[in-house]
């Protein structure tokens, strides 16, 4: 009978000990869900920290990669690098005269023995050869006129020279009717106004026919020694590529180039840009590979800048290639032009 009511004791001690241990297992599991953000948090905050300097390092790459691809681009385009954009800034007029200086410099050592390509023994002859040599060749002129000379060698001669019979002497010229006119109208003038002799002032020669100021400067030049620019289509193209003048017109090119360089130095400068033009820089392919002053001129690029290929356009002297004049002057290292070949006879 004892042993009945401690039954019901043990049972509620064993059913405390349960609900401790469920009390237990329920703060334990309740900690752990509470800890488990802070340690998922904590985590990602550890791997966001050894992530961070990885992410930099990538993020640094893509941009240089960015910035190399840019460039690429740029240069892909034919845009100059930062340092060609800066020698493309406007050029003050102080350094262009010294540039240009230096190209009439280094034009002078180039061609040491730059003369008047037109064959003339004196003032008379040069004057006709250099009317003749519009719209054609200097060679073309220098085999024309020996012809012509023997049979004109005078003012009055060729003043009463029968038109058309002047006209085929100097037909291989090209527009030989206009020619022939002005060339009895400058020989009547010749010796009427001036006793057979060529002025040398510029003021009279540019009343003759078929005279203009370049013809003018060409024979006040190298026939009477005064200075002159002689601005013909290879002077006036070098001058705008050289940045000298912007102009078209040759009486502005003429005053444009004569406030650059001194007056002593017109005539032999005229020399030299015509030889470097029919040379070296080309109308339509300029040899800029080949070029002694491409350093100098802003319109480097133009041409062929490969300097085997370039070579390969030089002509004249520098070509290999016999010259202009059939009797040019003692220095000139090139060969002589051959005399034209005598016309074939029909079979």
């Amino acid at each position: 009978m004892n042993a009945t009511p401690e039954k019901p004791a043990a049972a509620k001690k064993a059913v405390t000990k349960t609900a401790a241990a469920k009390k237990t297992v329920t703060k334990k599991s309740t900690a752990a869900i509470e800890q488990a953000p802070a340690k998922k948090t904590a985590a990602k905050k550890t791997a966001a920290r050894k992530t961070a300097p990885a992410k930099q390092a990538t993020a640094k790459k893509a941009t240089a990669k960015k910035a190399t691809a840019k460039k690429t681009a740029k240069t892909a385009a034919g845009q100059a690098p930062a340092k060609k954009a800066a020698a493309r800034k406007p050029e003050s007029r102080v350094a262009m005269v010294r540039r240009a200086r230096r190209i009439n410099r280094e034009l002078a050592e180039l061609y040491p023995y730059a003369h008047p390509e037109l064959d003339f023994t004196n003032p008379f002859e040069l004057l006709v050869a250099t009317v003749l040599s519009a719209q054609t060749t200097d060679l073309r002129v220098n085999q024309t006129t020996p012809r012509l000379f023997a049979v004109c060698p005078t003012p009055e001669d060729m003043a009463a020279m029968p038109p058309e019979k002047l006209e085929e002497l100097i037909r291989p010229t090209g527009f030989f009717r206009a020619k022939t006119k002005s060339l009895i109208g400058l020989s009547a003038a010749l010796r009427d106004r001036f006793g057979g002799e060529v002025p040398g002032r510029l003021e009279d020669l540019v009343t003759l026919p078929g005279v203009g100021r370049k013809t003018a400067n060409v024979v006040l030049g190298n026939a009477f020694g005064v200075p002159g620019i002689t601005v013909d289509t290879h002077f006036g193209r070098l001058a705008r590529r050289f940045g000298w003048t912007t102009a078209e017109d040759a009486e502005k090119v003429e005053a444009d180039v004569a406030e650059i360089f001194p007056k002593s130095e017109w005539t032999m400068l005229s020399h030299r840009v015509v030889f470097h033009g029919r040379r070296v820089c080309h109308s339509r392919k300029p040899a800029c590979g080949a070029c002694a002053i491409a350093p100098l001129c802003p319109a480097y690029g133009e041409g062929e800048t490969d300097p085997e290929k370039a070579k390969k356009l030089l002509k004249y002297e520098l070509g290999g290639q016999p010259g202009q004049r059939l009797k040019p002057p003692a220095d000139y290292p090139g060969q002589p032009a051959p005399p034209m070949a005598p016309p074939v006879a029909a079979s």
